[in-house]
């Protein structure tokens, strides 16, 4: 089977490392711990002011280069990249490492990987996924597969070998339904899965066997506050009466969109109310963690840091990145000038923290069929 993958690094693949520390305790923060300490929107002192942009638009802070490492249509390592990049993830590889990255286009979307030597070049790049329509955003596992998740209606999740030797396997025990994206909590073990409808649900799929998502059980969240609960759908592929529409208590959220985990503590984004949430697996509870219209606008793609950080992506807004801190502050990291119809994706480090990569899913021109998609790498000096 596909974790059969990790076997070549001898370990399980580390998650990211603890948000929201509480640094009195040295403990993640919870979000029923949270609610009368309010996100504050601060200006950028964690890595200082953005500086003027580069030739591609990217503007960072001091200490911090970017650069272009594909874009739609040119060959990078032999592969023509694909349009409308999106959700993406790295994976260890030796001394090197993998970066997997989703195309958000119908028919013909699927996932391309960037293989890195240890110096950071590219030498080799290669499809992973094909044949399949709308791959989104999605999730890597513990065991070093990608999680593709095709965003249309009865859409799929599809198992991925980032390290291109074995063909992806569609996990139709996930539910056919909106996809967006998956997290994996080993510690409950159960993926979270986010759906992109107004009306759309949080679920989080029970695998028979961890490891393998053949089988299993997809569940939905139903309340808010500090005592959510779970119930089974009854038909996670029916063809008639949508996943979302089959147990009357659930939670709706207004179009569901990244989500991350790390420390008992799933993080998720909605783009219609522009929030982002945080559930507590661990206490079993919900709350709100950011609501507001600025600095953080167009809700989309995240991901984390050891360090505890929060890196949410905007889709529009002023194309930037944010950071969410553990002090609970709210501060931009990178903005894309002249990318205005774009939107950001596929943010993810590398396995030693120092890269982190994204793309801007449209890139200057803003074509709707994502033809001229950019893919980038920040290196600095990231804490």
């Amino acid at each position: 089977m596909l974790r059969r993958t990790l076997l070549r690094n001898g370990a399980l693949a580390a998650l990211t490392g603890s948000l929201w520390r509480c640094e009195a305790a040295g403990r993640p923060l919870t979000p029923a711990e949270g609610p009368g300490r309010p996100l504050v929107s601060a200006a950028p002192a964690t890595y200082g002011p953005l500086q003027a942009p580069n030739a591609d638009g990217l503007a960072l802070p001091a200490g911090f280069t970017g650069r272009v490492i594909a874009r739609t249509g040119r060959r990078v390592a032999g592969l023509a990249w694909h349009p409308a990049p999106d959700g993406g993830a790295c994976f260890p590889d030796g001394e090197g490492w993998i970066y997997v990255s989703n195309s958000e286009v119908p028919l013909v979307g699927g996932a391309s990987a960037l293989r890195f030597a240890a110096d950071g070049t590219v030498r080799d790049a290669y499809r992973i996924l094909s044949g399949s329509t709308l791959n989104c955003a999605g999730g890597a596992t513990p065991w070093n597969t990608w999680l593709s998740c095709e965003e249309t209606p009865r859409g799929r999740v599809f198992e991925c070998d980032p390290f291109g030797e074995r063909s992806a396997r569609p996990r139709l025990a996930m539910g056919r339904f909106q996809h967006e994206a998956a997290a994996c909590d080993p510690e409950n073990e159960v993926v979270y899965l986010t759906e992109d409808e107004p009306d759309g649900c949080f679920y989080r799929f029970r695998p028979t066997d961890w490891g393998d998502l053949t089988e299993g059980r997809l569940e939905v969240l139903c309340g808010t506050g500090d005592r959510v609960t779970w119930k089974r759908v009854p038909q996670p592929a029916a063809l008639i009466k949508a996943t979302r529409h089959q147990v009357p208590e659930a939670t709706r959220f207004a179009g569901g969109e990244g989500c991350h985990y790390a420390a008992g503590v799933c993080y998720f984004t909605t783009k219609h109310d522009n929030k982002v949430w945080a559930y507590d697996a661990r206490a079993g509870a919900l709350r709100v963690l950011y609501d507001a219209k600025a600095p953080l606008s167009g809700v989309d793609n995240l991901t984390g840091a050891a360090t505890g950080d929060l890196y949410v992506a905007e889709d529009g807004g002023n194309m930037e990145i944010n950071l969410i801190t553990p002090q609970r502050t709210v501060e931009p990291f990178l903005r894309l000038d002249g990318h205005a119809r774009s939107e950001i994706t596929g943010p993810a480090f590398s396995p030693d923290g120092r890269r982190l990569y994204f793309s801007s899913q449209r890139g200057r021109t803003g074509a709707r069929a994502g033809t001229d998609g950019h893919t980038f790498e920040v290196t600095g000096p990231f804490r």
